[in-house]
Protein backbone atom coordinates (compact mmCIF):
# COMPACT_ATOMS: atom_id res chain seq x y z
CA UNK A 1 0.00 0.00 0.00
CA UNK A 2 1.43 3.11 -1.06
CA UNK A 3 2.10 6.30 1.60
CA UNK A 4 -1.01 9.07 1.55
CA UNK A 5 1.74 11.51 0.55
CA UNK A 6 2.93 9.36 -2.68
CA UNK A 7 -0.93 9.07 -3.67
CA UNK A 8 -1.26 13.02 -3.53
CA UNK A 9 1.81 13.39 -5.82
CA UNK A 10 0.03 11.17 -7.98
CA UNK A 11 -2.73 13.01 -8.21
CA UNK A 12 -0.97 16.52 -8.94
CA UNK A 13 0.71 14.78 -12.03
CA UNK A 14 -3.18 13.28 -12.79
CA UNK A 15 -3.65 17.59 -12.88
CA UNK A 16 -0.81 17.99 -14.76
CA UNK A 17 -1.97 15.91 -17.67
CA UNK A 18 -5.36 16.52 -17.66
CA UNK A 19 -7.59 13.96 -19.39
CA UNK A 20 -5.02 13.24 -22.08
CA UNK A 21 -3.11 10.20 -22.03
CA UNK A 22 0.69 10.63 -21.83
CA UNK A 23 2.55 7.67 -23.94
CA UNK A 24 6.07 7.05 -22.51
CA UNK A 25 8.68 5.29 -24.25
CA UNK A 26 11.54 3.86 -23.00
CA UNK A 27 14.63 3.88 -25.01
CA UNK A 28 17.23 1.55 -23.86
CA UNK A 29 19.94 -1.02 -25.30
CA UNK A 30 21.95 -4.41 -23.74
CA UNK A 31 25.02 -2.57 -24.78
CA UNK A 32 26.68 0.94 -24.80
CA UNK A 33 27.80 2.77 -28.18
CA UNK A 34 24.76 1.67 -30.36
CA UNK A 35 23.38 5.03 -30.51
CA UNK A 36 20.83 4.56 -27.51
CA UNK A 37 20.90 8.51 -26.71
CA UNK A 38 21.31 9.68 -30.38
CA UNK A 39 18.04 7.70 -31.30
CA UNK A 40 16.08 8.71 -27.65
CA UNK A 41 16.84 12.88 -28.63
CA UNK A 42 15.91 12.53 -32.64
CA UNK A 43 12.94 10.83 -31.64
CA UNK A 44 11.86 13.47 -29.09
CA UNK A 45 12.41 16.09 -31.54
CA UNK A 46 10.59 13.91 -34.67
CA UNK A 47 8.07 13.77 -31.83
CA UNK A 48 7.51 17.23 -31.46
CA UNK A 49 7.47 18.28 -35.38
CA UNK A 50 4.38 15.90 -35.53
CA UNK A 51 2.86 18.48 -32.98
CA UNK A 52 3.66 16.37 -29.58
CA UNK A 53 4.33 18.24 -26.78
CA UNK A 54 7.64 16.49 -25.75
CA UNK A 55 9.59 15.91 -22.35
CA UNK A 56 12.48 13.87 -22.84
CA UNK A 57 14.04 12.75 -19.72
CA UNK A 58 17.62 11.83 -19.47
CA UNK A 59 17.76 8.97 -16.78
CA UNK A 60 20.93 7.76 -17.70
CA UNK A 61 21.79 8.88 -14.08
CA UNK A 62 25.27 9.09 -12.85
CA UNK A 63 26.39 9.55 -16.70
CA UNK A 64 24.06 12.42 -18.41
CA UNK A 65 25.07 13.27 -21.91
CA UNK A 66 21.04 14.28 -23.60
CA UNK A 67 22.96 17.95 -23.42
CA UNK A 68 25.97 17.28 -24.62
CA UNK A 69 24.43 15.45 -27.44
CA UNK A 70 22.66 18.76 -28.44
CA UNK A 71 25.27 21.46 -26.92
CA UNK A 72 23.37 22.85 -24.24
CA UNK A 73 25.05 23.80 -20.83
CA UNK A 74 22.64 23.24 -17.93
CA UNK A 75 23.21 25.44 -14.97
CA UNK A 76 21.55 23.06 -12.63
CA UNK A 77 20.36 18.97 -12.55
CA UNK A 78 18.16 16.50 -11.23
CA UNK A 79 20.55 16.39 -8.29
CA UNK A 80 19.53 20.37 -7.31
CA UNK A 81 15.93 19.06 -7.11
CA UNK A 82 16.66 15.80 -5.79
CA UNK A 83 18.41 18.56 -2.89
CA UNK A 84 15.29 20.19 -2.79
CA UNK A 85 17.13 23.02 -3.59
CA UNK A 86 15.23 23.92 -7.07
CA UNK A 87 12.13 22.43 -8.68
CA UNK A 88 11.52 20.65 -11.50
CA UNK A 89 10.84 24.07 -14.22
CA UNK A 90 13.98 25.62 -12.77
CA UNK A 91 16.11 22.77 -14.40
CA UNK A 92 14.02 22.01 -17.61
CA UNK A 93 16.52 22.82 -20.81
CA UNK A 94 14.65 24.30 -24.30
CA UNK A 95 15.34 21.73 -26.97
CA UNK A 96 14.77 21.68 -30.61
CA UNK A 97 11.16 21.75 -31.94
CA UNK A 98 9.70 22.91 -28.19
CA UNK A 99 11.56 19.50 -26.93
CA UNK A 100 11.69 20.45 -23.01
CA UNK A 101 14.60 18.50 -21.80
CA UNK A 102 15.32 17.19 -17.95
CA UNK A 103 19.10 16.62 -17.50
CA UNK A 104 20.45 14.01 -14.84
CA UNK A 105 23.25 14.59 -13.39
CA UNK A 106 26.77 13.70 -14.85
CA UNK A 107 29.11 12.18 -12.42
CA UNK A 108 27.25 12.54 -9.35
CA UNK A 109 27.19 8.48 -8.14
CA UNK A 110 24.34 8.43 -5.69
CA UNK A 111 21.98 9.51 -8.57
CA UNK A 112 22.64 5.82 -10.55
CA UNK A 113 21.20 4.47 -6.71
CA UNK A 114 18.47 6.30 -5.90
CA UNK A 115 16.53 5.85 -2.80
CA UNK A 116 12.99 5.74 -1.87
CA UNK A 117 12.57 9.24 -0.28
CA UNK A 118 14.59 10.63 -3.37
CA UNK A 119 11.91 9.20 -6.01
CA UNK A 120 9.16 10.11 -3.69
CA UNK A 121 10.58 13.85 -4.46
CA UNK A 122 10.76 13.39 -8.34
CA UNK A 123 7.70 12.44 -8.32
CA UNK A 124 6.39 15.53 -6.52
CA UNK A 125 8.65 17.51 -8.03
CA UNK A 126 7.08 16.41 -11.51
CA UNK A 127 3.61 17.06 -10.42
CA UNK A 128 4.09 20.51 -10.19
CA UNK A 129 4.88 21.04 -13.54
CA UNK A 130 3.09 24.18 -15.39
CA UNK A 131 2.44 22.25 -18.42
CA UNK A 132 0.97 19.44 -20.15
CA UNK A 133 2.89 16.21 -21.98
CA UNK A 134 1.98 14.43 -24.70
CA UNK A 135 4.86 12.01 -25.09
CA UNK A 136 8.01 11.39 -22.77
CA UNK A 137 10.84 9.63 -23.87
CA UNK A 138 13.02 8.08 -21.08
CA UNK A 139 16.74 7.69 -22.27
CA UNK A 140 18.08 5.21 -19.73
CA UNK A 141 21.15 3.41 -19.71
CA UNK A 142 22.59 0.88 -21.03
CA UNK A 143 22.50 -2.60 -19.86
CA UNK A 144 20.35 -4.49 -16.88
CA UNK A 145 21.24 -2.44 -13.46
CA UNK A 146 18.43 -2.08 -11.60
CA UNK A 147 17.60 1.40 -12.54
CA UNK A 148 17.36 0.32 -16.26
CA UNK A 149 14.98 -2.55 -15.03
CA UNK A 150 13.02 0.09 -12.92
CA UNK A 151 12.49 2.38 -15.67
CA UNK A 152 11.60 0.30 -18.62
CA UNK A 153 9.38 -1.64 -16.33
CA UNK A 154 7.37 1.51 -15.96
CA UNK A 155 7.63 2.52 -19.46
CA UNK A 156 4.52 1.72 -21.50
CA UNK A 157 6.87 0.45 -24.44
CA UNK A 158 10.42 -0.69 -24.69
CA UNK A 159 12.51 0.39 -27.40
CA UNK A 160 15.46 -1.66 -27.56
CA UNK A 161 18.20 -0.04 -29.89
CA UNK A 162 20.87 -2.92 -31.83
CA UNK A 163 23.15 -2.34 -34.53
CA UNK A 164 24.77 -5.07 -36.28
CA UNK A 165 27.63 -6.29 -33.75
CA UNK A 166 27.10 -9.66 -32.06
CA UNK A 167 27.71 -7.83 -28.35
CA UNK A 168 24.88 -5.97 -29.26
CA UNK A 169 22.38 -8.41 -30.20
CA UNK A 170 23.48 -10.77 -27.05
CA UNK A 171 23.23 -7.73 -24.97
CA UNK A 172 20.02 -7.41 -26.12
CA UNK A 173 18.89 -10.44 -25.57
CA UNK A 174 20.26 -10.45 -22.09
CA UNK A 175 17.83 -7.40 -21.51
CA UNK A 176 15.14 -8.55 -22.59
CA UNK A 177 15.27 -11.92 -20.85
CA UNK A 178 15.53 -10.58 -17.66
CA UNK A 179 12.70 -7.80 -18.20
CA UNK A 180 10.55 -10.71 -19.51
CA UNK A 181 11.44 -13.28 -16.61
CA UNK A 182 12.02 -10.71 -13.23
CA UNK A 183 9.65 -7.95 -14.34
CA UNK A 184 7.17 -9.75 -16.05
CA UNK A 185 7.58 -7.22 -19.50
CA UNK A 186 5.82 -8.76 -22.20
CA UNK A 187 6.29 -6.65 -25.10
CA UNK A 188 9.38 -4.70 -26.75
CA UNK A 189 10.23 -2.70 -30.15
CA UNK A 190 13.45 -3.62 -31.63
CA UNK A 191 15.30 -0.82 -33.97
CA UNK A 192 17.74 -1.11 -36.03
CA UNK A 193 20.21 1.43 -35.74
CA UNK A 194 23.61 2.83 -37.99
CA UNK A 195 22.65 -0.60 -40.40
CA UNK A 196 23.68 -0.75 -44.42
CA UNK A 197 20.68 -1.13 -46.02
CA UNK A 198 16.15 -1.71 -44.67
CA UNK A 199 17.41 -5.52 -45.65
CA UNK A 200 19.95 -5.88 -43.22
CA UNK A 201 17.76 -4.15 -40.41
CA UNK A 202 15.07 -6.58 -41.38
CA UNK A 203 17.92 -9.58 -40.56
CA UNK A 204 18.76 -8.59 -36.70
CA UNK A 205 15.29 -8.25 -35.89
CA UNK A 206 14.77 -11.15 -37.05
CA UNK A 207 17.67 -13.08 -35.26
CA UNK A 208 16.35 -11.95 -32.25
CA UNK A 209 12.94 -12.44 -32.53
CA UNK A 210 14.13 -15.93 -33.50
CA UNK A 211 15.72 -16.87 -30.38
CA UNK A 212 12.76 -15.00 -28.11
CA UNK A 213 10.47 -16.89 -29.56
CA UNK A 214 12.35 -19.72 -29.16
CA UNK A 215 13.48 -19.38 -25.21
CA UNK A 216 10.92 -16.49 -23.77
CA UNK A 217 7.36 -15.68 -23.85
CA UNK A 218 7.56 -12.10 -25.28
CA UNK A 219 6.23 -10.08 -28.31
CA UNK A 220 8.88 -8.36 -30.32
CA UNK A 221 7.45 -5.70 -32.63
CA UNK A 222 10.40 -3.62 -35.47
CA UNK A 223 10.30 -0.56 -34.88
CA UNK A 224 12.25 0.11 -38.27
CA UNK A 225 15.93 0.79 -38.80
CA UNK A 226 17.74 3.99 -39.24
CA UNK A 227 20.55 3.89 -42.04
CA UNK A 228 24.49 4.70 -41.58
CA UNK A 229 24.36 8.13 -42.46
CA UNK A 230 27.32 11.03 -42.64
CA UNK A 231 25.01 13.39 -42.42
CA UNK A 232 24.24 11.70 -38.61
CA UNK A 233 27.69 12.07 -38.24
CA UNK A 234 28.30 15.63 -39.19
CA UNK A 235 25.17 16.58 -36.89
CA UNK A 236 26.86 14.66 -33.82
CA UNK A 237 29.99 16.96 -34.51
CA UNK A 238 28.22 19.67 -34.18
CA UNK A 239 25.98 18.83 -31.88
CA UNK A 240 22.60 19.05 -33.11
CA UNK A 241 19.73 16.49 -33.84
CA UNK A 242 20.16 15.18 -37.39
CA UNK A 243 16.33 16.14 -37.62
CA UNK A 244 16.89 19.31 -37.08
CA UNK A 245 20.09 19.97 -39.07
CA UNK A 246 19.62 17.90 -41.84
CA UNK A 247 16.32 17.44 -42.08
CA UNK A 248 15.96 15.87 -46.02
CA UNK A 249 18.77 13.59 -44.79
CA UNK A 250 18.10 9.52 -44.98
CA UNK A 251 18.42 9.18 -40.98
CA UNK A 252 16.48 12.06 -40.61
CA UNK A 253 13.72 11.04 -42.72
CA UNK A 254 14.33 7.24 -40.85
CA UNK A 255 13.72 8.75 -37.71
CA UNK A 256 10.41 10.90 -38.53
CA UNK A 257 9.38 7.84 -39.36
CA UNK A 258 9.97 5.89 -36.48
CA UNK A 259 8.25 9.00 -34.73
CA UNK A 260 5.07 8.32 -36.62
CA UNK A 261 5.00 4.55 -36.28
CA UNK A 262 5.48 4.92 -32.26
CA UNK A 263 2.93 8.03 -32.54
CA UNK A 264 0.36 4.98 -33.24
CA UNK A 265 1.77 2.93 -29.99
CA UNK A 266 -1.39 2.47 -27.93
CA UNK A 267 -1.23 3.21 -24.28
CA UNK A 268 -2.66 0.34 -23.00
CA UNK A 269 -5.25 0.57 -20.48
CA UNK A 270 -3.69 -1.18 -17.87
CA UNK A 271 -0.68 0.90 -17.69
CA UNK A 272 -2.89 4.03 -17.36
CA UNK A 273 -2.44 7.01 -19.34
CA UNK A 274 -0.82 9.68 -16.82
CA UNK A 275 2.71 10.15 -15.85
CA UNK A 276 2.03 9.57 -12.60
CA UNK A 277 1.68 5.70 -13.35
CA UNK A 278 5.22 5.81 -15.04
CA UNK A 279 6.81 7.45 -11.90
CA UNK A 280 4.86 5.74 -8.88
CA UNK A 281 6.18 2.37 -10.94
CA UNK A 282 9.71 3.73 -10.90
CA UNK A 283 9.33 4.05 -7.26
CA UNK A 284 7.87 0.93 -7.12
CA UNK A 285 10.52 -0.74 -8.43
CA UNK A 286 12.84 -2.27 -6.17
CA UNK A 287 16.95 -1.47 -7.34
CA UNK A 288 17.78 -4.85 -7.28
CA UNK A 289 21.08 -6.61 -9.01
CA UNK A 290 21.19 -8.06 -12.27
CA UNK A 291 21.40 -11.90 -11.66
CA UNK A 292 23.80 -13.91 -13.84
CA UNK A 293 22.58 -15.30 -17.50
CA UNK A 294 23.32 -18.11 -19.57
CA UNK A 295 22.70 -16.53 -22.89
CA UNK A 296 25.01 -19.05 -24.98
CA UNK A 297 21.72 -19.74 -26.63
CA UNK A 298 22.04 -16.45 -28.74
CA UNK A 299 25.92 -16.43 -29.41
CA UNK A 300 27.22 -17.11 -32.72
Amino acid sequence: MQAPDVLDQAHGLRRLAGQGAVKVIAVTSGKGGVGKTNVSVNLAVAMAKLGRETLLLDADLGLANVDVMLGLKPRADLSHVLNGELDLEDILLAGPEGVKIVPASSGVSRMASLGERERSGLISAFSMLPFSVDVLIVDTAAGIDGSVLGFCQAAHEVLVVVCDEPASLTDAYALIKVMSQERAVRRFQVLANGVASAEQGRKLHHKLLTVCDRFLDVAIGYAGHVPQDDYLRRAVRSQKSVVQAFPGSPSALAFKELAVRADKWSVREQFGGQPSFFLERVLQAATVHAPSLDVADVRG
